[in-house]
């Protein structure tokens, strides 16, 4: 898996159902880069990917019903 730009990262955290504005999608472009980097030698021998929209989430706060 390479590098995804911004464009890509507003298009996934969308489809997961997580929308947010270009900026944030700038911002975890740039904060997840240097694992995209760092895991491209094994890429696809690992059980697990980087999924951005994730990253989102988890950084949203919880909102009790």
């Amino acid at each position: 898996m390479t590098r995804l730009d911004p464009k890509q990262v507003k298009a996934m955290t969308e489809v997961a159902g997580v929308p947010q504005d270009a900026e944030v999608s700038a911002r975890i472009s740039n904060s997840i880069g240097p694992a995209f980097d760092g895991f491209a030698p094994v890429a696809g021998t690992l059980p697990m990917d980087l999924e951005p929209a994730s990253y989102l989430l988890v950084q949203r706060p919880k909102v009790s019903t």
